[in-house]
């Protein structure tokens, strides 16, 4: 591994769980002690106006959960974090993070994208009409702002893992480029999908990775339809076997129906890729945690992200696809690489 993206203390579990397919399927291992929900708060966001062409004038509301400090007395700040593609909130690795972190003197806020959520305490399908797609970053920022504020005069920052680590470095973009948002003080994001295209046919040539991601991408799309069945012609999209097929056939379908211009699904995936020169404007420290081994999330395009003062890539040997598990006994350590960044911030 090229030195300049050696992480300063690397991941090395035991080598019986070093391999990539042991990473990944540990890291789904819910701890016993995780009781996070025990005092979360649910919090409605006004996420400004429709951008899928659905429901023109129409306020988007996203949905998140909020916890405070555990520790009597210590404010550290408030950190955000977001889900990959068919998470939510309340994924594993959300739910040990945020523990993690309040019992170190954060606060959290877990937020949902559009049409996400453990379905808790409302229905994530009903919320807007439009469909999730990954290009929806001004929602996102709106929410993500409305968050900062919510830190008050504490640091803000911002944590995604896979599709949300996508979005944590597009919010940081955004910040750097748009609107700043308030207080905002670091952005780590965990094997994030910065080339779309390339994690799509990833994940298609492993059976388990796209039958994972494809029997939970259909259950949301079903989910959908049974409350909009003028959206999408499921049926169609259904029998595709392969995921990059499947997304080939729903933008064609959006499309058609005037709600976005790309033609194909390499420009729907350009569009929201984080590649090359992309992260070159940034004004606020920003680290990519990730693995070698990531069956999902090819390490290649890492080694390419031009360089900047403010932009800290590190590649652990192993860790799979949000995985960091060390094992036996199963321990998850995602956090333990992501409080010292937080720490130091």
């Amino acid at each position: 591994m090229n030195n300049a993206y050696a992480p300063r203390t690397p991941f090395r579990p035991n080598p019986l769980v070093r391999s990539a397919g042991a990473q990944t399927v540990l890291a789904m291992m819910r701890p016993k002690w995780i009781d996070i929900t025990r005092d979360e708060q649910l919090v409605l966001l006004d996420a400004g106006p429709d951008y899928t062409g659905v429901e023109p004038g129409r306020t988007v509301r996203l949905h998140g959960y909020y916890n405070p400090s555990r520790m009597p007395g210590v404010r550290r700040g408030l950190v955000m974090i977001i889900h990959g593609w068919e998470g939510c909130s309340h994924s594993t690795y959300n739910v040990i993070l945020a523990q993690r972190l309040v019992e170190k003197g954060f606060a959290t806020f877990r937020l949902n994208l559009r049409d996400h959520g453990p379905g808790l305490h409302l229905n994530q399908y009903t919320l807007n009409k439009g469909i999730f797609r990954g290009t929806l970053i001004e929602e996102t920022a709106a929410a993500t702002a409305q968050v900062a504020s919510m830190a008050g005069n504490s640091p803000f920052y911002i944590v995604g893992a896979s599709m949300g680590g996508n979005f944590a470095l597009r919010l940081a973009k955004w910040h750097s480029e748009q609107t700043p948002f308030h207080n905002l003080a670091k952005v780590v994001a965990v094997c994030p999908a910065i080339n779309p295209a390339r994690a799509m046919d990833a994940l298609d040539r492993r059976l388990a990775t796209r039958r994972y991601y494809r029997t939970r991408w259909l259950r949301s799309l079903r989910a959908k339809h049974a409350f909009y069945p003028d959206l999408l012609d499921i049926d169609e999209i259904e029998r595709l076997p392969l995921v990059r097929d499947m997304t080939e056939c729903f933008i064609r379908q959006l499309a058609a129906r005037g709600e976005v211009s790309f033609r194909n699904a390499d420009e729907y995936f350009a569009a929201y890729a984080v590649l090359g020169d992309a992260l070159t404007t940034l004004t606020v420290r920003t680290t990519i945690l990730t693995a070698q081994n990531d069956p999902v999330i090819p390490v290649v395009d890492f080694y390419e992200l031009a360089p900047h003062p403010l932009l800290d890539v590190q590649i652990h040997p192993t860790g799979g696809h949000c995985g960091f598990v060390d094992a036996p006994p199963v321990r998850h350590r995602m956090a333990d690489l992501i409080l010292p960044e937080l720490l130091s911030a």
